[in-house]
């Protein structure tokens, strides 16, 4: 069991996996949001670290987690395993709902590159508790349209405008989802939206995603 955070994130080891990952929550949060990173990516990434703390500025807690252990990391197919990723994000959403002061919080997913991928295919199960997604990014189209088919959480598409590739998987992807969905176009923004400014419309858009669907539950 772990102690409540505070707002900057602490160190967390999320179980039943042994995941590394960092935990922060303002008070008064109004929900609390897992992030599955993309390939080479971690806890420790800027840009998702950059994103969750204007997350938390807006009123949500945060969890950044390492979906694989130092040793599976070391095994490059892992990186590109989506079942397995998902798997780790349904075990982080479950440690998260024994949590006292979290476990009532709805849960959000941010998905970015093929950690998208990954938070699809893990609201894709039926008995899932997440409340809407957000990808960065990403590559929903990884999920499989079976998958895709099957979420229920409202799903925003979050890509860069010079992101041409990626913008059509993802409006290919979404035609196959039933649930709401929306595709938001960042302009000037490439794959990583290192240009500047562009990590702060994608906080905006995240931020106003939660917030609207996390005040339904």
């Amino acid at each position: 069991m772990v102690a409540i955070a505070a707002h900057d994130p602490i160190p967390v080891t999320v179980q039943p996996d042994g995941l590394k990952g960092l935990l922060g929550v303002p008070a008064g949060a109004r929900g609390i949001v897992i992030f599955a990173h993309g390939s080479g990516s971690g806890r420790l990434s800027p840009r998702n670290n950059h994103v969750a703390r204007g997350l938390r500025d807006a009123g949500l807690a945060t969890l950044l987690v390492d979906l694989l252990t130092p040793r599976e990391e070391q095994e490059r197919a892992n990186v590109f395993d989506i079942p397995l990723l998902a798997s780790r994000l349904k075990g982080a959403t479950e440690w998260t709902g024994l949590l006292p002061g979290i476990a009532a919080l709805p849960v959000g997913y941010f998905g970015a590159s093929t950690g998208a991928g990954a938070a699809l295919l893990a609201a894709s199960d039926g008995a899932s508790r997440v409340a809407a997604i957000v990808s960065r990014g990403g590559r929903p189209d990884l999920a499989g349209s079976a998958a895709l088919a099957h979420v229920r959480a409202p799903t925003l598409l979050i890509v860069g405008g010079r992101d041409l590739p990626v913008i059509e998987l993802n409006r290919v992807a979404m035609r196959h989802l039933h649930a709401e969905s929306e595709l938001a176009v960042v302009p000037g923004a490439t794959h990583l939206f290192e240009e500047p400014g562009t990590l702060d419309e994608v906080i905006d858009h995240a931020a106003r995603w939660f917030l609207r669907y996390f005040r339904d539950i």
